[in-house]
């Protein structure tokens, strides 16, 4: 295979300035056959994927939160079918973070999304999360300055409380050029099976590109962290993209070193015995 691909230099380093003008969004790191090379390599690591999922479940230690944010059209949803697909549904689940409800309107910001974190031994997966309320809710002014500056504080301190809990945190930014998103809304268009995705409201969202981009580089500049990392993924290639996210996760696991929980012996001969514990 020719290309290496290199994790760290994608994560956003704490402190570290952001300016996403001038990172590739069509980036392959050196991958020169392209698809066809990439797709054997993103088989390879998520065939990885299925036994961390199970130890992960069985040893009921750890928790893994995955965080996918993007312009729309960047491909949230394709990134979960592809890395996810050989999974055990049973231990991964998908949380939708669209338009607040009346009922979550009612709560803090942070409510809804504190519901949906996972319990141990569980994958979850926002698709959008709670980084709408420095983003959407900024770049259409719907709360004060005064209001969404104070969260990007809040947002790390509630991902510490997660960490410290026992929750592995992976964030991951989808980065589309715009050209790339227009590409993608006509091909919605001409594609009778993809009507039901296109939105002239995400259409619409286009004329707010460099207000996002500048909403989507102070989330990243202030909320990445140690503990809950940002990854800045180029998203114009899909498999380029699935690739660096699955090979993310896996070597997250792989670090967790997780063991599979030992027999009770003593349990274990009594129950072969069949004699009552």
């Amino acid at each position: 295979m020719s290309g290496v691909l290199h994790l760290k230099r994608f994560v956003v380093e704490p402190g570290s300035k952001v300016r996403l003008g001038k990172i590739d969004p069509a980036e392959t790191s050196g991958f020169k056959e392209g698809k066809a090379e990439g797709e054997k390599a993103i088989d390879s690591i998520i065939r990885k994927l299925d036994p961390l999922q199970e130890l992960l479940y069985a040893e009921h230690k750890h928790s893994l939160l995955i965080v996918l944010q993007g312009m729309d059209s960047s491909g949230k949803d394709g990134t979960i079918r592809r890395v996810f697909e050989g999974v055990n549904p049973e231990g991964v689940r998908v949380a939708h973070f669209g338009k607040p409800s009346a009922e979550e309107l009612d709560h803090d910001y942070l409510w809804r999304a504190h519901k949906q974190v996972p319990a141990k031994g569980e994958i979850v997966i926002f698709n959008r999360s709670h980084y709408e309320s420095v983003l959407v809710e900024r770049v259409h002014e719907l709360v004060p300055e005064k209001v969404w500056s104070k969260r990007y504080g809040q947002i790390v301190d509630f991902e510490r409380m997660l960490s410290e809990e026992g929750t592995t945190i992976l964030k991951f930014f989808l980065h589309i050029d715009k050209k790339e998103q227009a590409r993608r809304f006509q091909d919605r268009l001409k594609d009778p099976t993809k009507h039901w995705k296109f939105s002239y409201l995400d259409y619409n969202e286009r004329s707010y590109w460099r207000d996002y981009t500048g909403a989507y580089e102070d989330a990243l500049e202030k909320t990445s962290t140690g503990f809950a990392p940002w990854y800045v993924v180029p998203s114009d290639h899909a498999w380029f993209r699935d690739l660096v996210v699955s090979q993310a996760i896996v070597k997250t696991l792989e670090d967790l070193g997780m063991k599979y929980p030992k027999l009770d012996t003593a349990k274990a001969g009594m129950a072969a015995s069949g004699k009552p514990s």
